[in-house]
Order: structure tokens, then sequence, then C-alpha cells
């Protein structure tokens, strides 16, 4: 076609994704060029806006290394990360959900650890928290035989693959659910931190004036065949972030209540424990489907120095 005019552009561009033979590939094609042509003519994208915006895609991949992916944290950032984590489950997008963000810090090969165990590998600072964790089926039908790898920050903020003090492992575990879908572990009540802000999303970030925190959470990795394979993050119901997640990972159904306890006047279930310690109790439902794992974002730990941790503050 002999372009005319710029109406004429998107239709030609719709006319050749039209020639693809593969069906799902020629829908998702199509409507990401009718969405970006729109995008284009609602923003009145001028040509130096334009290059400007090929710059900051172009910054995405060459920040994006073996342990850090910029673009998956750029989606995170604006929101599509979530939106497809929703889309995706709950009946695809009709009902509530326990499915969350897989995150940049899941590896494989946590070690077993039997019910009731404790995922601290390493001396951590911290209060105690004993957690238990149910999962069932979308009947309410506990799913026995489960596996279920957990993981989560310490209270500085750091996976132990970010932190060479930390021990290998330490903070991680894989647990079976019993015959009542349960899982009980013992840990440190995790922190909240902030996302990296040295790259192009640091500076999306700052140019809206939000902050780069991610509130407190524990992950969850729940699989079994016959059942899709389910992420999770649990989010503590005291973390002042919670409303303002970096990320916009935090949904009703994955607000976990920490328990605040003193050992003085209710013992902890591991009678060495004194003081201040936490309890939580979560609940999770998987569905139905093919259960699979992904390729591990990261596959080692890191050596050197810690790196820093920028906290940047949200505009009133």
């Amino acid at each position: 076609m002999i372009i005319k005019n710029q109406e004429d552009v998107t239709r030609a561009v719709l006319a050749e994704a039209a020639r693809a033979p593969d069906a799902r590939f020629r829908e998702i094609l199509s409507a990401g060029i009718r969405h970006l042509h729109a995008f284009a003519r609602e923003a009145r994208l001028t040509e130096t806006e334009f290059h400007q915006l090929c710059g900051v895609i172009a910054r995405l991949g060459q920040a994006t290394t073996a342990s850090h992916n910029e673009v998956v944290l750029a989606a995170g950032s604006l929101g599509l990360s979530s939106l497809v984590c929703l889309l995706n489950n709950g009946d695809n997008g009709q009902t509530e959900t326990t499915a969350n963000l897989m995150g940049p810090f899941w590896r494989m090969g946590s070690p077993q650890t039997p019910n009731g165990g404790s995922i601290v590998r390493s001396p951590t600072p911290g209060d105690p928290v004993f957690v238990q964790a149910w999962v069932r089926d979308r009947e309410g039908r506990p799913v026995a035989g489960a596996e279920v790898d957990v993981w989560h920050s310490s209270t500085e903020g750091f996976y132990e693959n970010q932190d060479p003090s930390q021990g290998d492992m330490n903070l991680r575990g894989k647990f079976t659910t019993d015959g009542d879908g349960r899982i009980a572990f013992r840990s440190i009540k995790p922190a909240g931190y902030p996302i990296p802000v040295t790259g192009p999303v640091g500076e999306l970030i700052q140019a809206q004036g939000r902050h780069n925190m991610r509130p407190a959470h524990i992950h969850f990795m729940i699989y079994k065949p016959g059942f899709k394979t389910q992420f999770s993050q649990v989010y503590s119901s005291d973390d002042p972030n919670l409303e303002t997640d970096v990320q916009f990972g935090v949904t009703q159904a994955l607000v976990g209540q920490y328990v605040l306890h003193d050992s003085a006047a209710e013992p902890a279930p591991d009678p060495g424990v004194r003081g201040r310690w936490y309890s939580m109790d979560h609940h999770f439902v998987i569905e139905p489907g093919e259960a699979g794992l992904p390729r591990p974002p990261i596959t080692g730990k890191a050596d050197g120095e810690r790196p820093v941790l920028k906290v940047l503050a949200r505009r009133p």
C-alpha cells in the first residue's frame, strides 16, 4: 500500500500482520499494532519523544544481565506483571486468587526441610516467626503431597544470593504438604526492601515522585502434578508500604496477619525462644492445570561486597 496519510500507516501494517500463518501470533501482533499506534496518536508523540522512548527501551535491554532483569522490573513497576498474573489466575481473572508474582529471587534446589523445621541457616537478626500454611483445591479439599518452596529477604533487605555474609540457601527451604495440606516452618520476620534504581526503571520511578519500596513478604511456590504451579507472596500486615508497593503486587487475598506474642505469657512453639515472637497462618487455593517449573531467574550466590540499597522518598 502506498501511504497517503497517517491513518493509512496503521491499515498497511495491520494488513501485513494478517499474513502471519500462526493464529495466536497474528492476534497478539495485530492487537499490539493497534494499541501502539493508538498510543502515539493519543499522546501526540513528537519525533524527539519517540527517539527518547526508543532509547529507554534500548537501555532496558542493556541493563539486563544473567542476575538482573531490568525489563521485568519495568513491567512490574508499571503494573503489567500483576495484571497478567490476575488475568491468568482466579478462573482467568473472574475470582480472587492467591497467585502472585514470581519475583527475581527464586532459586532451584532449596534444601528439603521437615515440617516445623527452620529455614534460618546462618546467623540472621530478627524476631522469630512461626508460619503455618494450608494448600487446598478450588473445592476446599486439602492438597497433600505438594512441594512448597519458601524464600524471603533478611531484616536488612537482602536475599541470601545478594548477600555474601549470609550462608548459602539461608531463608530458603522446600516443604511437602501433609494429609491436611499443611506445612509449617520457623524463620525470622522479614523486612521490606527497595528495588534497584540505578537504571531506567529508577529514572521512571523518580520522575513520578514514587518510592521504590516493596513491603515485607514471604514467597511460596506450590507445585504438584495436576495443578497449575502457583507462585505467591504473602505480605506483612503491619508494613507501612502495603498501599504503595512499587511493583503493585499486594492483593487482599495475600495480606498475611502477623500476630505478636510474648513468650512470658504465651510460650513459642520452640521452647528455646525468649521474648517476642510472631505467628502467621495463611491459606492458598491452587487451580487445576499443568504443573511446570519456570527457568530460575538466578542460579548462584554473589561474592564481594553487598550491594548498596538506595531508598527513594515518596513525594506528598
